[in-house]
């Protein structure tokens, strides 16, 4: 089967695998550098520092003779065994399948409720069942039905901080099966718990188990594509974490009215079922230190031989690199104003998201004499804008950055301009949503409101993942498990205010409130556009990864 040549050029090579290797002037190797306007080299040794794209290092020599150990890389460009070199049947399945698993545990993040006296924040499948389990449990506790539900995503808090690091030292699919094993388990508790303690603690351990797949997609998709074919297979694996808090809500609703609580958990557990066997007949490691590491141990093996190490091997302690690695992302998000930056905003948007998904059940069945089954109905207008906007922006985005690298080199930041429509359109759909709602017209039109929101969010969720993968390189997972964690904790927190906020202003002023807030905030996607690159490459934001 063909690949795609999207191979990076060779670093140093091992002494046993002295292919011929085609020179930098060869016509392959100058295809791929006219095709993306750089010299591309995502798995070459990441630079130590966040001044460049850490995708953008030098190519080095096939193998230097001069050294006293043997630096182990690919096999020349055409290796099949770099993740790089994989089919594109290999590449897309492997892409589709951690959408689904995203979509799995995504089902389950966050959602609205408002069911009897309840209006708690939690997971899309099971919120509509959150007033049957209450009542089982014996508990008329309104905080307590938020807790419960929004315990789920504050695993997201904890998770990516300690399992992205993981990934860097290990590998990915280590982690990803384990996740998958572990959430498989956890969702299997958590149908057959026997009282409200027992729940709470597994569907927090649920939490941690879910979030690998959201925070290794995007290093996951780093690993198997160039820069300037990133956008589209970004968009395709955004299904997962986009959509599945839309279908959530329409699936549990009448889930729950139909067959009780529980069976939103079981439900879940034949979903990971499928995708943990799925994933170990399918999923391979993409992650090249770990690939490169494991080649160079096979050499050390075979030929008794110390001398082969990795090309991304610095020799330093498991203990170390651990430590280094776990302290990685709190480090970005402290040091680098760039990732703080782009975390703080996608964290807002992210809980204007969540707001709605607070609130949706109770605006519907208030406003409009919705049931629980009817009112998850009114997620799909977000999920249309969804889909609208991943599309676009990502067939948009590769077009337009590919375009750009061809005059100057590739830039992180060209991943940015859709960050600006983005800014206009989520305060439109929220003026549009919450006077429409407020006033009763046709439930049909704040539905359409809610689309303008979900394109607007695709205009900030892919553009800032992008930027962080091409900007981190084989630290994108760290990048991208910074930004879940930010705005995890604002998604499991902010929207808790929704009711109180509707009670106090209304419809109307409420969801105005927001638009205002979002309206504020939009001239930051200009700014980081003129001044990025100056702040991104300044010396004194550098840090050792």
């Amino acid at each position: 089967m063909e690949r795609d040549k999207e191979s990076p050029p060779t670093g140093r090579q091992s002494s046993s695998t002295l292919a011929a290797v085609p020179p930098r002037g060869s016509d392959e190797v100058d295809v791929e550098k006219n095709e993306t306007g750089e010299k591309h080299a995502v798995n070459s040794p990441a630079s130590s520092t966040t001044g460049k794209n850490v995708d953008d290092t030098a190519s080095k020599p096939a193998f230097d003779a001069s050294e006293s150990s043997a630096t182990v890389d690919w096999d020349g460009p055409d290796d099949p065994k770099n993740p790089m070199n994989w089919s594109s049947r290999k590449k897309w399945l492997t892409i589709a399948l951690v959408s689904y698993i995203t979509f799995v545990t995504q089902v389950l993040p966050l959602e609205s409720l408002s069911g009897s006296s309840y209006s708690s924040f939690g997971s899309t499948i099971f919120a509509p069942g959150v007033p049957l389990l209450m009542k089982e449990f014996h508990s008329t506790n309104d905080e307590l039905a938020s807790f419960i539900v929004s315990i789920y995503i504050l695993g997201f808090c904890v998770g990516p901080l300690v399992l992205a690091p993981l990934s860097e030292l290990y590998g990915r699919s280590p982690v990803m099966h384990l996740a998958n094993i572990f959430f498989l388990i956890f969702s299997i508790a958590c149908a057959v718990s026997s009282d409200m303690g027992m729940f709470v603690f597994f569907r927090f351990c649920q939490g941690v188990a879910g979030c690998p797949p959201l925070t290794l997609g995007g290093g996951t998709i780093s690993d198997l594509m160039i820069p300037v074919k990133r956008g589209k297979a970004l968009s395709i694996w955004s299904m997962g974490p986009l959509l599945g808090p839309v279908i959530g809500p329409v699936i549990g609703g009448f889930m729950a009215q139909a067959l009780g609580w529980r069976w939103t958990f079981w439900f879940t557990a034949i979903m990971t079922g499928v995708s943990t066997l799925a994933s170990f007949a399918v999923l391979k490691e993409t992650y090249a230190p770990t690939l490169l590491a494991k080649k160079a141990a096979a050499l050390r093996k075979e030929t008794g031989d110390p001398k082969y190490k990795s090309k991304f091997d610095k020799g330093l302690t498991p203990g170390f690199l651990f430590k280094q690695a776990l302290i990685r992302p709190t480090k970005m998000l402290f040091r680098s104003p760039i990732v703080a930056l782009l975390a703080i905003d996608m964290s807002i948007i992210y809980s204007y998201l969540y707001f709605l998904f607070t609130t949706f059940t109770f605006v519907f069945e208030g406003q409009y004499g919705f049931n629980p089954g009817e009112a998850g109905l009114a997620y799909l207008g977000l999920g249309i804008g969804f889909i609208i906007g991943q599309f676009g922006i990502g067939k948009f985005s590769d077009s337009y950055t590919k375009k750009k690298s061809e005059k100057g080199g590739m830039k992180p930041e060209y991943r940015l301009p859709p960050l600006m429509i983005g800014a206009f359109l989520i305060p439109i759909g929220l003026f549009w949503y919450g006077w429409t709602a407020d006033k009763k017209v046709h439930w049909i039109v704040p539905i359409i409101g809610t689309s303008f929101i979900g394109v607007g969010t695709m205009c900030a969720f892919l553009p800032i993942q992008m930027y962080l993968i091409d900007t981190f390189g084989i630290y994108a997972a760290s990048a991208l498990a910074t930004n879940t964690v930010v705005r995890s904790l604002f998604g499991a927190t902010l929207p808790l205010a929704g009711q109180s906020l509707y009670a106090r202003l209304g419809l109307g002023w409420g969801n105005s409130l927001l638009a205002f807030i979002a309206l504020a905030l939009s001239p930051v996607p200009f700014l980081l556009l003129k001044y990025g690159e100056r702040i991104r490459t300044s010396p004194r934001f550098q840090m050792n990864l």
